[in-house]
């Protein structure tokens, strides 16, 4: 029998050595995040910690640094026995822990701590189960088991194509193969229904990696029932399925034709173990699933601060001149930072939010944007630029302000690594990927490091860079008013108000999931739990949009509301968000107004609302008070922590506020 303990060793000390490694000479596994000198002393200190929680929070640091699948099995040593502690768990990462079940046709034992590492680096707790090997139907279809006990939050289905593509002759037809994708996709979406519907969890769906050799060379393509061609078929339709059916996707062939299968496909391990991944490779499965999860909870960054001078152009624009930076057409320098700022300008136009954070004059800087004419990003994609000659975290500390959403939706990125560290120990919230030295890999690096991760995407992510670049000319003119009713008048605002419309059901799942400050219980759903509200008739359902004469926000407010359960003279508030970037404009006040008429058209006499505090949420700790609502005792079996807050219809009194409301429910 192979010796696989040696040959893991033996992997950790060679991987990627070469061109990729550090100065040290250790391999690069996650390229993106900082080396650490020193990891004996990191686990000396590690141990020293006596209290859970500071233990985990330090473990979640650690996880932020480069490492191989030895190190991350050591930090999952310390963290797992800490992740089973509630409060060691909120008070370290400041949100609950998300329970994992690994369904799979092949062996992932060894790739659950990578997975829980991978977790707390992106600010995600995950408790992990594996499911008994090869049993997930029994798991999904048949009587109760541990899983049912353990209550996933999130199932990942990871099949490998042995197991999941139907058995063909090379010779059959193309009718022939199409029928046995469609019956062998069936029985998928099936299993992700019965998933939804036995555990009410999110879905994540791993692609087949396609490991398969080719019989018939270029030709493979060109025959249905061609083995690779078969893969890569079912690949394709699983991609459609989850689009279709709202799962999330882990598309590990995807990640693997970029960084090269025979990296990933081991026959060896295979035969041996049943190890689809390579446990040198761990730490990367670990961090892909990861990120997916973190996607669909709303984790995912939503912010990319660039740096100008060597990260937009070549050269410093100070010292060198509009003409004398490198950008454009000309020389393979120029061309790659032009090719940056395209990929930059790719994710603005999928709601990743542009800013600019840079050591320079601002009038200097600015007159990149407007003259000179190889620029592919503009000054409009930018919604916030800050050039001075301030600390750099410092000035991210405002940039993250100006655009209302916390420090860790920030992504900073700066050629120089004395500034990339400055902001790491200042803003450890801030993620700052290491760069290449050259800019032409700059794009590669930021696609690795996943950190704008999407579980979606709909027409608002496609406006959202414009909403905040009007939203922060609408902040510069507050600050310049000094009749503040005058200005909410002066913004001609109208709220559009109805129940969840299906064709916004994406979007309005991805704000339940994605908001965290303006946010009174966080309660997180997937689409098909929305839908399942949408539907319920006992349920009130409004979702807001706000316009102005700057422009559309978008749909910026979600609110759930059902009978309470002392009877139907109450209507329970379960859920209440709205983005952050309409604070200050009445939206609450706007919003009451139509729950208190929808309430009283039901037959309700009063509104309970419920705040529940987390980490993130201290914004509206107030919120029910400052909106006429009299605290009261915790009504029944309620939540820990909770608190409760009741208004009387009938006495109830619309507040002032310059919003417009219309829609269906107006």
């Amino acid at each position: 029998m192979k010796d696989f303990a040696t040959d893991d060793r033996r992997a950790a000390a060679q991987q990627d050595r070469g061109p990729r490694g550090g100065a040290s000479g250790q391999p690069h596994t996650l390229p993106w995040l900082p080396a650490l000198a020193d990891w004996t002393g990191a686990f000396a200190r590690l141990r020293g910690l006596a209290d859970p929680a500071e233990r985990l929070a330090e473990t979640a640091c650690l996880a932020n640094h480069d490492r191989d699948f030895i190190v991350t099995g050591k930090l999952d040593r310390v963290a797992n026995a800490c992740l089973g502690n509630a409060d060691a768990v909120s008070r370290a990462i400041g949100r609950p822990a998300c329970r994992l079940a690994l369904l799979a046709s092949h062996s992932v034992e060894h790739l659950a701590p990578a997975i829980r590492v991978a977790g707390l680096g992106r600010g995600l707790p995950l408790q992990v189960m594996t499911a008994p090997y090869g049993q997930y139907r029994q798991v999904i279809l048949g009587p109760a088991t541990e899983v049912d006990r353990f209550g996933p939050d999130a199932v990942a289905l990871l099949m490998d194509h042995n197991d999941a593509v139907p058995a063909l002759p090379l010779d059959a037809t193309e009718t022939e193969v199409a029928a046995a994708m469609s019956d062998r996709m069936d029985e998928i979406v099936g299993l992700w229904r019965r998933i939804r519907e036995r555990f009410g969890a999110l879905v994540i769906q791993q692609t087949l990696l396609n490991g398969v050799q080719p019989v018939f060379g270029n030709y493979e393509g060109l025959v249905p029932a061609a083995p690779f061609t078969v893969v890569a078929r079912l690949n394709a339709a699983l991609r459609q399925a989850a689009q279709r059916e709202g799962v999330l996707l882990l598309d590990l062939d995807w990640h693997a034709a970029r960084q090269g299968r025979q990296r990933w496909v081991d026959p060896v391990r295979w035969y041996h173990a049943k190890q689809l991944v390579s446990p040198a490779l761990a730490p990367v499965y670990g961090d892909l699933l990861a990120r997916v999860i973190a996607a669909g909870l709303g984790l995912a960054r939503k912010c990319l601060v660039l740096d100008l001078d060597n990260t937009l152009w070549g050269g410093v624009i100070g010292d060198d001149g509009l003409d004398g930076i490198r950008l454009g057409q000309g020389n393979a320098a120029g061309e790659a930072f032009l090719a940056f700022q395209q990929y930059c300008r790719l994710l603005a136009r999928r709601g990743v939010i542009l800013a600019v954070c840079s050591k320079n004059d601002e009038s200097i800087a600015l007159e990149a944007f407007s003259n000179h004419p190889e620029m592919a990003l503009k000054r409009t994609d930018i919604a916030a630029f800050v050039a001075n000659w301030n600390d750099k975290a410092s000035n991210i500390r405002d940039i993250a302000r100006t655009l209302s959403i916390g420090l860790d939706s920030l992504v900073f990125v700066d050629d120089n690594p004395a500034e990339r560290a400055i902001v790491r120990r200042e803003l450890p919230e801030v993620a700052v990927p290491e760069l290449p030295d050259d800019v032409a890999e700059y794009p590669a690096r930021l696609v690795e490091a996943g950190y704008f991760e999407a579980a979606a995407f709909t027409a608002d992510d496609a406006r959202r860079t414009q909403q905040y670049v009007l939203n922060a000319e609408r902040r510069a003119r507050l600050d310049a008013a000094t009749d503040i009713e005058g200005y909410l008048k002066s913004l001609e605002m109208v709220m559009t108000v109805q129940p969840f419309a299906s064709v916004d059901m994406e979007r309005v799942t991805q704000l339940t999931n994605k908001t965290n400050q303006f946010n009174l219980t966080t309660r997180r759903r997937t689409r098909t739990e929305m839908a399942r509200q949408r539907a319920d008739p006992a349920v009130l359902t409004l979702q807001a949009r706000l316009a102005d004469r700057f422009g559309d926000n978008g749909l910026i407010e979600v609110v759930i509301a059902r009978r309470g359960p002392d009877g139907p003279e109450t209507l329970w508030i379960d859920t209440w968000l709205m983005s952050c970037r309409v604070l200050g404009r009445g939206v609450e006040q706007a919003t009451l107004e139509v729950l208190a008429r929808q309430a009283a058209a039901l037959g309700a006499t009063a509104l309970i609302g419920e705040y529940i505090p987390t980490a993130r949420n201290g914004l509206v700790a107030q919120h029910y008070a400052g909106l006429g609502f009299a605290r009261i005792q915790a009504p029944g079996d309620t939540t820990e922590g909770a608190t409760y807050w009741w208004l009387d219809i009938g006495a109830y009194r619309p507040p002032m506020h310059f919003i417009d409301i219309r829609g269906a429910v107006a």
